[in-house]
């Protein structure tokens, strides 16, 4: 399947695209912090950017207290509906800045500095600039181009969930770092929780103790030697490799400093497993079994518990998909070179919606993100942003279908 619209509609929607205001608007939001948890303030600034602008249906849809999402769309009859969408929280800000304060927006030899500039405050105004050139084009379209800057995506993805549920979508792009590449899809995270059982004791008493905390060295030895390899499609194994990794990223045992002594009897191992798209809970729960009956025979003493904490699942599009498609002819229309289709190991907010809606992942930035001086370049910011307005004119363009 191929898209056909006017070559010329996509290049005049491409031609409105104002990059003073885009260069601008991107420096401002990095100037906003939000950190999980904190994500109100930027809510509020794209909510009144969006308004100012005449978009239709603004609003500051409910998530969490203070942690809204900002919503609005442009509609121009009608049509599909396609959603460009991406997250507004970040991680915490990394020391050792030195060219720029983390929340400066300064601009450094063409490039933009600020914390979580590519996870993914730019890829926010990308979309946004997008849909203002679309209109400001006067290209004619049919169907409308919503705007979802979600919440709480390093959470629990409420946000997206929120959004997805209230609002219908035909197609969507979701603005991740993919170093504007065309990104498949991603992998999966599956959350165990191990606990490890021994006996307690005053340390005094040690020979009457069995300490979790030296049982759970067993199992975090044979967790960290794991290489699960299910059996995968050639071409899922091409995109993500062909290991899940699995790896005790947290570990809760003990008692903590400045405290009274004593011999602990139990210890909690989190695993955090990133299965690729198609491997199921029950082929990660099997490899973890498996280790833990590793750790039982280094000590026939170890006890051990398990409970699935939490579940995201992967997601993938095919290539030969509608949203693939038209991805791939809007960056070819944008770049004039074949994109590459690629797949990438974190975790997106299409773990959450991405059954319910065909999307593709494209976005300014890549590795390595949250770093002291994290910085993009003007360059890149401006080819996303009109990638984004080629797909959406041509999502909403007169297109035949072969």
């Amino acid at each position: 399947m191929t898209t056909e619209v006017s070559d010329d509609a996509a290049s005049r929607a491409v031609g409105a695209i104002n990059y003073e205001r885009l260069t601008s608007l991107v420096q401002e939001v990095c100037r906003i912090p939000s950190i999980l948890g904190d994500e109100g303030p930027l809510a509020n600034f794209l909510y009144e950017q969006m308004k100012a602008s005449g978009f239709e249906g603004v609003a500051l849809q409910k998530v969490l207290p203070d942690r809204p999402n900002a919503v609005g769309e442009i509609t121009f009859g009608t049509g599909p509906r396609v959603v460009l969408t991406g997250h507004m929280d970040t991680k915490p800000v990394s020391q050792g800045w030195a060219k720029a304060e983390p929340f400066s927006g300064d601009i450094v030899d063409g490039a933009i500095y600020g914390h979580g500039i590519m996870d993914m405050k730019a890829a926010l105004v990308c979309q946004i600039v997008a849909i203002e050139a679309l209109r400001d084009s006067g290209v004619p379209l049919n169907g409308s181009v919503a705007m979802a800057a979600v919440s709480d995506h390093m959470g629990d993805q409420l946000g997206s969930i929120a959004y997805f549920e209230e609002y219908p979508a035909d197609l969507c792009v979701l603005g991740e770092l993919s170093g504007n590449e065309i990104f498949l899809g991603h992998r999966g995270r599956y959350y165990f929780d191990i606990t490890v059982r021994g006996r307690s004791a005053h340390t005094c008493h040690k020979p009457l103790a069995v300490n979790a905390n030296a049982l759970a060295a067993h199992a975090l030895i044979e967790l960290d030697a794991s290489r699960l390899t299910p059996e995968l499609d050639d071409w899922v194994a091409d995109l993500f490799g062909e290991e899940t990794y699995m790896a005790p990223g947290r570990v809760y045992g003990g008692l903590p400093p400045g405290g009274p002594s004593m011999i602990p009897d139990e210890c909690v191992i989190r695993v955090d497993c990133r299965p690729q798209p198609g491997v199921t809970v029950e082929q990660v729960r099997a490899e973890i079994d498996r280790c833990l009956r590793a750790a039982e025979a280094r000590d026939p003493r170890f006890q051990a518990e398990v409970r699935l904490a939490d579940v995201k699942s992967g997601y993938l599009a095919a290539p030969g998909d509608e949203v693939v498609e038209l991805m791939r002819d809007s960056v070819r229309s944008v770049r004039g070179a074949e994109p590459p289709l690629l797949a990438a190991g974190w975790l997106g907010d299409t773990a959450s919606f991405g059954r319910k809606v065909p999307t593709i992942i494209f976005g300014p930035g890549g590795e390595p993100v949250y770093c002291a001086d994290e910085h993009l370049s003007i360059d890149d910011i401006v080819e996303a942003t009109r990638v984004y307005t080629t797909f959406a004119a041509l999502a909403l363009g007169d297109r035949e279908r072969r």
